[in-house]
């Protein structure tokens, strides 16, 4: 006992000295508890692939990268079970591609790319409707995708089914009505043209959409004015499996 303090004293200051450490304990225990929680929000925000973190421009490289070794016939080594896993909860692809439904045109082989890189809308025709123009604004505004490549083949039958019903004048049997329809105007500017109108058509039809998608809002058109969206147009090649890019 220090000289000059009572024992009255010592009983008044010694449980406001153990109520300041179990303050400063729970305090500390706060602490870590945010710290954690920190931890744990930084951790669920992760993206499952951040390779596919990229720039518009990035993004199309790769791509274009992808086709090359398609064509190179060079293929991929992926271990499925581990992207399978990492993809569960997530995903984060690097471009979205609009393309024709046909057997032969399969996106993912096409860019060599993997589960998770690519966010892919088929239909015969590789056309914008409601429907396919609602997946692209979900890629961009919901899964931060930089870029959409509407991607048209040469001998698309969707093209020359349109071509005949027009040059006969008679709708096609049930519902392939409805791809006439939405394909009619490029094959009609194709028919104005010299030259073979089935590739006029699919070029014509190709660069129809990317504007259509350049200028939808107010999703798409304000991603691209702001830089953070790009959207191209390519033609595939059967014989050769290579992406000619349209400008």
């Amino acid at each position: 006992m220090k000289a000059g303090h009572s024992p009255t004293y010592l009983a008044k200051i010694a449980p406001s000295r153990r109520s300041l450490l179990l303050l400063l304990f729970a305090i500390s225990s706060v602490c870590i508890r945010l710290g954690d929680n920190i931890v744990d929000a930084k951790e669920a925000k992760a993206p499952p692939k951040p390779n596919n973190l990229i720039s518009p421009e990035a993004a199309l490289k790769r791509l274009m990268e992808g086709n090359d070794r398609y064509v190179q016939g060079v293929s991929r080594r992926d271990d499925f079970k581990r992207e399978r896993q990492i993809l569960v909860d997530g995903q984060n692809p690097y471009a979205a591609v609009l393309s024709c439904a046909d057997s032969r045109v399969a996106p993912e082989l096409v860019f060599g790319s993997g589960l998770g890189d690519l966010f892919v809308c088929r239909l015969a025709g590789n056309f914008v409707n409601d429907d396919t123009l609602a997946s692209m604004e979900y890629a961009v505004a919901v899964l931060n995708t930089p870029l959409i490549l509407v991607l048209g083949h040469d001998h698309c039958g969707a093209i020359d089914a349109t071509i005949k019903s027009l040059h006969d004048n008679k709708p096609p049997p049930g519902h392939i009505s409805s791809l006439v329809a939405a394909l009619a105007p490029a094959v009609e500017v194709s028919r104005q043209q010299t030259g073979d109108t089935s590739a006029e058509a699919t070029r014509q039809n190709v660069i129809d959409n990317v504007n259509k998608l350049k200028s939808t809002g107010p999703i798409l058109n304000a991603a691209v004015e702001q830089n953070r969206l790009k959207v191209v147009g390519g033609l595939y090649r059967l014989d050769t499996g290579r992406v000619d890019l349209l400008s």
